[in-house]
């Protein structure tokens, strides 16, 4: 009897240590994975912030050259000015109008996936 008490205070102890390791190694495992999803938002947001950036300095240069151009074309330089203005005065109003179809449906979409993966 005394042999058997032991036996089984020693599997329950063994159980104890691989139900302990085991949750070790599963919170060791979730911290993983939060990082590598940290990681990867992380890596696209400054790689969304870079390209916006450049895209930027590539917009206002062209919208410049377009400006100074339609303004040739018309006689006036401030006409052109005038018309690339207008044009996104227009933008404006679409993203004002529809900016939940075209901003926060879609970005909300796109983090809850990123997250999910």
């Amino acid at each position: 009897m005394q042999k058997n008490m032991e036996e089984n205070t020693t599997f329950f102890g063994v159980l104890l240590e691989r139900i302990e390791s085991y949750s070790k190694t599963t919170i060791d495992l979730i911290k993983l994975k939060a990082v590598d999803k940290l990681a990867k938002i992380v890596s696209n947001v400054v790689y969304g912030v870079l390209l916006s950036l450049f895209s930027f300095f590539f917009l206002i240069i062209l919208n410049l050259a377009l400006a100074f151009w339609l303004g040739d074309l018309l006689g006036k330089v401030y006409l052109g000015f005038l018309i690339v203005a207008g044009f996104y005065v227009l933008l404006i109003i679409i993203l004002v109008l529809f900016k939940k179809q075209i901003i926060k449906s879609p970005i909300t979409n796109t983090i809850v996936t990123k997250f999910l993966k």
